[in-house]
């Protein structure tokens, strides 16, 4: 039982340190959508261009940051945790074949996520006259860039508690592993003894059928 709890809390800590970061990156990425640079802030001189910093440029580095610890902190947690056990059944196996697809699935969408935080960021960095975001351009992040890379740090953060309960679907096929063993050893047990004890009470029987 005292292993089972201090299983039990060590995962709710992990789960709990995933969300917060998670809703940090999240609030970062919704504010930074309000607060980048707009087509409007651009101004010319002649053929050149340049287009102020905004603070969705701190933002976005910021939202990077906090999902990147929140993913290697939720991840590296689960695969201990599967790299610990040693499943030996088919169920096992599925249970593993399932936490690996969420494994991929999950630093796919971080990936993405941060491609659009990255890229959009770097928007809003600052772009100078002559030199501006690319050969000598200006741009401006797209309405819903940060928006949506909001999102993604939900999903990515959804697949990453997701990879929790695979874990531990894992771990319990693990222990259906070693039960039937377990069980069949105790059985034959059982049962030689049984004939111990009937091989016992007919030896102390004085006489048995001579006795007729």
């Amino acid at each position: 039982m005292e292993k089972g709890s201090s299983g039990l809390s060590c995962r709710a800590a992990v789960c709990g340190v995933v969300v917060l970061l998670t809703v940090i990156a999240f609030s970062c990425s919704l504010a930074a959508e309000f607060h980048k640079v707009k087509e409007k802030d651009m101004k010319l001189d002649g053929s050149l261009c340049s287009l102020p910093k905004s603070s969705a440029f701190e933002l976005g580095v910021a939202a990077i940051a906090f999902l990147f610890v929140a993913q290697l902190v939720g991840t590296t947690a689960a695969v201990t945790t599967v790299l610990a056990g040693k499943p030996k059944k088919s169920s096992a196996a599925r249970g593993r074949a399932a936490f690996v697809a969420l494994l991929v699935l999950s630093w796919l969408s971080f990936a993405v996520a941060v491609i659009l935080l990255a890229t959009a960021a770097s928007m809003n960095h600052g772009q100078r006259y002559g030199r501006g975001w690319m050969d000598g351009d200006c741009y401006v992040a797209r309405s819903g860039v940060f928006g949506g890379a909001a999102a993604l740090v939900v999903v990515t953060a959804l697949i990453t508690l997701g990879l929790t309960f695979a874990t531990e679907s894992a771990a319990a096929a693990g222990a259906m592993a070693t039960t039937p063993a377990s069980s069949s050893s105790s059985s034959a047990t059982c049962t030689r003894r049984t004939h111990l004890d009937a091989a016992s009470a007919d030896a102390e029987q004085p006489g048995g059928r001579s006795k007729q």
